[in-house]
């Protein structure tokens, strides 16, 4: 049974609440999954166009075209939009089969919050809460960090990392860039809900 980190208002919604295992490919965000196919959620074409359209994203990182963000804004019943991250297998010819080459990493679900941001850190906390009971033996972290996009140092993430034995983390966490530059890159802003493997994450760290 998958587990659904889904939040609608204050409300949870758990097939099986009495597991609390670290395998994050047990977990859906708008029935999304570590290891399902970006091809049952979208076509090629549409993939190669969000690769291209999102390919200096994380241009502040060491390695920025290693894995890439993939938006999909559907009529989700609970989140804005969700996005996931794959490898940048868009140019790689030896790799025949389609679902691998674009498997999904790492889920993230969304939800805005534009220039409201105690808004933001109070369903945050609500969410916590929930994740508390669901991951007792997690690693349960606090972090406030400048967001490492932003050069001007003005931006900022109030970030709980629930981590796992295996290396993964779950995130909830809420994002505030600095007006000009959210205007200007048409960036969201708002409530994030992440699963993520070690791979990523040591990915995202290196800047």
């Amino acid at each position: 049974m998958k587990k659904l980190l889904t939040v609608l208002f204050s409300l949870f919604f758990l097939s099986s609440p009495s597991v609390f295992a670290d395998d994050i490919s047990d977990f859906e965000i708008e029935g999304i999954s570590i290891g399902d196919s970006l091809l049952d959620y979208m076509t090629e074409d549409e993939i190669l166009k969000e690769i291209e359209r999102n390919k200096n994203d994380y241009a502040y990182l060491n390695e920025p075209n290693k894995y890439v963000e993939i938006y999909l804004y559907k009529d989700f019943p609970t989140y804005s939009f969700v996005s996931v991250f794959i490898k940048n297998n868009s140019t790689n010819k030896y790799l025949t089969n389609k679902n691998e080459k674009y498997r999904i990493l790492s889920p993230r679900g969304f939800i805005r919050y534009i220039e409201e941001f105690d808004n933001c850190i109070q369903k945050r906390d609500e969410i916590i809460e929930v994740f508390s009971e669901m991951f007792p033996n997690a690693q349960k972290i606090e972090d406030f960090h400048k967001h490492a996009a932003d050069p001007s140092g003005n931006s900022i993430v109030d970030a709980v990392y629930f981590n796992f034995d295996s290396g993964a983390h779950s995130e909830v966490s809420c994002t505030n860039f600095e007006e000009t530059l959210r205007i200007n890159k048409n960036w969201s802003e708002g409530l994030s809900v992440i699963v993520r493997p070690e791979e990523i994450i040591s990915w995202l760290r290196d800047h």
